[in-house]
C-alpha cells in the first residue's frame, strides 16, 4: 500500500519560513517524480513544485519561484519543501504527490494534478499577517 505522509505544517508569521516533509512508502521511490501542490479554501488545487529522481529537472509554479526550494533524499524516501518569505496568500493545505517517471503525460503535464498517481493527506500551512 502506497503512503505519502506530509509533516511540518503550522502557523507562521508573514516573512517567516517553514519546511515541509513528505515520507513515501510502499512504492519504488526511484520510479517516481515527486511534487507539491496546495489548495486554499474555495480555490483550485495549485502546482507548487516538482523534482525528478536525480534531483534535476526541478520545476516550480509561479507562487514558489524565488522563495521555495524542493529537494529529495532518495536514501530516506523523502521529499522536502523549504518555504521562505512566506506570505498570507501562501495559506493553504499542502499536498505531496508522486508521478511515474516513465509517464510521458506526467512529464509534459507536470503542473496538472491528473499527472500524479498518489497523494498524501495534506498538511495545513497558515501564514498570519
Amino acid at each position: 500500500q502506497v503512503q505519502l505522509v506530509e509533516s511540518g505544517g503550522g502557523l507562521v508569521q508573514a516573512g517567516g519560513s517553514l519546511r515541509l516533509s513528505c515520507a513515501a512508502s510502499g512504492l519504488i521511490f526511484s520510479n517516481y517524480a515527486m511534487g507539491w501542490f496546495r489548495q486554499a479554501p474555495g480555490k483550485e488545487r495549485e502546482f507548487v513544485a516538482r523534482i525528478n529522481w536525480a534531483n534535476s529537472a526541478i520545476l516550480y509554479g509561479d507562487p514558489a519561484k524565488g522563495r521555495f526550494t524542493i529537494s529529495r533524499d532518495n536514501a530516506k524516501n523523502t521529499v522536502t519543501l523549504q518555504m521562505n518569505s512566506l506570505k498570507p496568500e501562501d495559506t493553504a493545505v499542502y499536498y505531496c504527490a508522486a508521478a511515474r517517471l516513465d509517464s510521458a503525460y506526467a512529464s509534459q503535464y507536470y503542473y496538472n494534478q491528473r499527472a500524479y498517481d498518489y497523494w498524501g493527506q495534506g498538511t495545513q500551512v497558515t501564514v498570519s499577517s
